[in-house]
């Protein structure tokens, strides 16, 4: 066929539909054209699989959606949770115009919405008690105010136990404060005598309306008459009459809500600056809703060192999802290599069938994010009283939903979706055409290049992860472990591959899983990894967490003997007798060993603070101090001096705490067998001192250096050589016990600081609150109890992290097993048509799973050991070159982790036995 052109003639004019038709379009644009066509053509290709393989995309979207949800409730209950500007004034103020705190006796400065103030002058004392004719005659005539008093701690006797309540001062019968409250039922508090309590602190101390609650020391009670609820906090509150609980000097927790005549402008405020007070406003609705618009929010922290390990952990989470995701993408080609076979016939080059494939992703990702955020969303807005009484303790502002961080999290997913796809997409690119058409499997290819960039990656990652360690940068260390575990990715088609050939001498069902793994790598090989980051990441915290907690065992110090109680009076001027507290002792704690414990001071009592310290011989003193900046000669030489060396006395930084006793507080405090109490007792009564670090005592004397504290840098000193004796045993931190006569002799002063008393077990909580609760009447009081050992037990959260890789191993060898079952369904039906036992199908389950929870565990325990060996090698090289040289970390394993993970494919294998039909399947073919 000859397309000839056509020719013009001279002075004719052609019509535009006489265009010649071999005049081509631009370059660009039909590129354009083509590009658009050939992705919308992958796209439905892709949404008529999705309807095609019903089983195979619900499966994907429950794994790119379950993620997406639980970010979408968290953003939009986060969203809620943060009040506007104008929200969070319309909660602080009710329906008042302003609220007023006097906060100083000098003019202050303060910003727009009043929640910052400072004074131009710089030093400033706090205002005095205002009153409300002051109030009103600051804000001018025709002017309203009522007073609001906050943090009035109340301990009220419950039907089992006393409960500590928070209680709100104010007069709910004035509008102005009835505002502030939400009432649920009753009426408000009309006289002193009658008070309004919260939903939550009804609950707690089981009332009733009209029902009476006293005070746990029985001094006053109070009549139930309401139910209201505070927005600002939604746990156990009390609302009392303002007659109740009377004024008590200056109280800076009082502010004043106000109503004025006209509106709350900048004069009024600068007016009201001018005395003191600091006023928040309430705005105009516009300046209001242009202070909300560009009122911003971050999405993580400020510091650019937490939003980069934010990010990479973010960046450990989707490679797991992709992980996932990846073996659904794997088989689903496998089952649809004749349809892209039939595309590459029809003239479907490369890049086309890659962007079939690729189009999957894009579509699960978009369904699975739009159902996440939907689910997540919906959750978030129905979930919302619960998060708020629960979670947050406070009603939430409007309904809201971040809609940045909602398309974020949208795009994260489809990004999931298309990484997942990737690597099927690049293999049905490269498929034998032939094969597809004929229905047959195109054996794998191992390329030794892909196991030589994995085991470059694994090197770096590792060498990477060590360098973040001594430089102690988790963002450093966290990107180490990424490409370590990219590089393992990329090494574990390899070792599928050796497995199998090794396979050979096993049984039938082993050796089948075996060969399904390896041929079916594209499936097989991510689940595996899945299975192996969980693992690694879970081990390697693991590791590092079982490590500080040894080593914080180790170094720790208790402050007094095990067991024993210190308690110390909260109030200046209340003190309870020596017979009151061994008495509730007795009663409470069944002990009566109750010392009392003096605390020195400089002479004349109450003129100051003195700082009292032995000091050491210069023969024993190290030469250089922990604050000293040292060149590297000087910590060679402070680390090889044996002076240097940290002791346990040195736990608490050096500090010794001086006390001033006869004998009768030293064993309770030190833990001293009879023989050395006998000793040091006769040395205190002989006006001398005692010691618990024996290198202070030099030739029977003790030098203390006595020092006033608050006396400037010019501050006068003053050393003593004092009889001494040192314990040769002792417990707790160190001390210096001065007797009554060396105190004198040192210009000091004692009074009374509280008491140690003597157990043999430490009290439990109970009897802690039972204790406080006979001691209330006398004060309030602090109570230290010696459990004997470090607070923190990291075995519960070993055994959460183990859990929480269980659960994603058990998942993905789930997931693998039933994908591995539906691709071999022909091969099952030969094994049937052959005669093999029904039971050949369970068992071959349970060694599928097996071969995907057991491989990824092992390679994940021994990548989770290796990655916390390095960076616990790391971190102690780092300290070795410090001066003091710190206690290094112990290599641990993480036993509990490991006993879960270990259990973990066991369950995995049982679970595919219980769950998988025994009764092989029979097809028949029709020719």
């Amino acid at each position: 066929m000859t397309i000839r052109r056509a020719v013009r003639a001279p002075g004719r004019v052609d019509a535009p539909a006489a265009r010649p038709i071999t005049s081509p379009a631009p370059v660009g644009r039909r590129r354009i054209a083509e590009l658009t066509g050939s992705w919308r053509t992958a796209l439905r290709i892709a949404r008529r699989e999705s309807r095609r393989a019903r089983r195979r995309t619900a499966l994907v979207l429950a794994m790119i959606a379950l993620p997406v949800a639980a970010l979408a409730f968290l953003a939009a209950s986060y969203d809620m949770a943060e009040l506007t500007p104008q929200e969070r004034v319309d909660r602080q103020l009710g329906v008042a115009d302003a609220e007023l705190r006097w906060v100083a006796d000098t003019p202050v400065r303060q910003d727009e919405w009043g929640d910052s103030w400072y004074t131009p002058e710089g030093e400033h004392s706090a205002a005095g008690t205002a009153t409300a004719a002051q109030v009103t005659a600051l804000l001018g005539p025709g002017s309203r105010a009522t007073e609001v008093r906050t943090r009035v701690s109340l301990t009220l006797r419950g039907p089992h136990r006393n409960e500590d309540v928070d209680g709100r001062v104010l007069d709910l019968t004035d509008p102005l404060a009835r505002g502030l409250v939400r009432f649920r039922a009753g009426r408000a508090p009309q006289q002193a005598g009658e008070v309004a309590v919260s939903p939550a602190a009804l609950r707690r101390l089981d009332l009733r309306l009209g029902h009476a609650v006293a005070v746990a020391d029985g001094s006053r009670a109070y009549t139930v008459v309401g139910v209201v609820e505070f927005p600002d906090d939604l746990g156990a509150v009390v609302a009392l009459h303002p007659g109740a609980v009377p004024r008590a000097g200056s109280e800076p927790d009082s502010t004043w809500l106000a109503d004025v005549p006209g509106t709350v402008d900048a004069a009024l405020v600068s007016r009201l600056n001018d005395r003191g007070v600091v006023v928040v406003p309430r705005h105009p609705a516009g300046a209001a809703a242009e202070s909300n618009r560009i009122l911003s929010r971050s999405i993580g922290p400020s510091d650019p060192g937490d939003l980069s390990t934010l990010v990479l952990i973010a960046g450990l989470g989707l490679l797991e999802v992709v992980l996932l995701v990846g073996p659904a993408f794997a088989v689903g080609v496998r089952r649809r290599r004749r349809d892209l076979a039939l595309v590459a016939v029809a003239g479907g080059d490369a890049a086309q069938l890659r962007r079939v494939v690729l189009a999957d992703g894009v579509v699960l990702g978009v369904l699975g994010a739009a159902v996440g955020l939907l689910v997540g969303v919906g959750a978030a807005f129905a979930g919302r009283p619960l998060v708020e009484q629960y979670v947050f303790g406070a009603r939430f502002g409007g309904y809201r939903c971040w809609p940045t961080a909602l398309a974020l999290l949208g795009g994260v997913a489809v990004l999931a979706g298309v990484l997942a796809a990737l690597a099927p997409a690049w293999t049905a690119a490269r498929q034998d055409v032939s094969a597809g058409l004929a229905g047959r499997r195109t054996p794998p290819v191992s390329r030794t290049r892909w196991l030589a960039i994995g085991l470059a990656l694994v090197g770096g990652g590792a060498g990477l992860a060590a360098f973040g360690a001594t430089r102690t940068s988790p963002a450093v260390i966290l990107t180490g472990l990424i490409l370590g575990e990219l590089g393992l990715v990329c090494c574990t088609p390899t070792l599928i591959g050796g497995l199998a050939r090794l396979g050979r001498v096993l049984p039938l069902a082993p050796r089948i899983a075996l060969r399904d793994a390896s041929r079916n790598r594209a499936a097989a090989a991510p689940a595996i990894c899945a299975v192996m980051a969980a693992v690694a990441s879970s081990v390697a915290l693991g590791g590092y967490l079982a490590s500080d907690g040894t080593r914080d065992a180790r170094a720790y110090q208790p402050a007094l003997p095990t067991g024993h109680v210190l308690v110390n009076p909260n109030e200046s001027g209340r003190q309870a007798t020596l017979a009151q507290v061994t008495a509730a002792a007795r009663e409470q704690l069944g002990t009566g060993g109750v010392a009392p414990v003096y605390a020195v001071g400089c002479a004349p009592a109450g003129t100051g603070y003195c700082d009292v310290e032995p000091v050491l011989p210069p023969e024993r003193a190290c030469p250089f101090q922990p604050g000293d900046s040292l060149s590297e000669a000087h910590r060679r030489q402070a680390r090889a001096d044996p002076r240097c060396l940290i002791r346990e006395a040195d736990y608490y930084g050096g500090y010794v705490a001086t006390e001033v006793d006869d004998g009768t507080a030293l064993p309770l405090l030190t833990g001293a067998d009879p023989a050395a109490t006998a000793a040091a007792t006769a040395v205190l009564r002989a006006g001398g001192v005692v010691v618990t670090d024996p290198r202070y005592l030099h030739d029977g004397l003790v030098t203390i250096r006595v020092s006033q504290a608050d006396a400037g840098p010019d501050r006068p000193t003053a050393t003593r050589d004092l009889a001494g004796y040192a314990l040769p045993v002792a417990v707790g931190q160190s001390r210096l016990l001065l007797s009554t006569a060396a105190a004198r002799q040192l210009g000091l002063s004692w009074s009374p600081a509280g008491w140690v008393i003597g157990t043999t077990t430490a009290p439990d909580e109970a009897q802690q609150k039972r204790f406080a609760a006979d001691l209330r009447p006398y004060g309030t009081f602090s109570l230290s109890v010696e459990y004997g050992g470090a607070p923190r037990d990291v075995s519960p959260l070993l055994l959460l992290l183990g859990a929480a890789a269980g659960l994603i191993t058990i998942g993905a060898a789930g997931i693998a097993t039933a994908l591995a079952a539906a691709e071999g369904r022909s091969e099952l039906t030969t094994l049937a048509a052959v005669g093999a036992a029904p039971g050949v199908r369970r068992l071959l389950a349970i060694c599928q799973a097996g071969v995907i929870a057991g491989l990824g565990s092992v390679l994940g325990i021994v990548a989770g050991l290796g990655t916390a060996a390095i960076v616990l090698f790391s971190v102690n090289r780092q300290y070795a070159t410090d001066w003091p040289i710190p206690d290094p970390y112990p290599f641990l394993v993480p036993w509990p982790a490991l006993g879960v993970l270990v259990l973990v494919p066991v369950v995995a294998m049982l679970g595919a036995g219980l769950f998988t039909r025994a009764q092989l399947p029979i097809e028949r073919r029709l020719d």
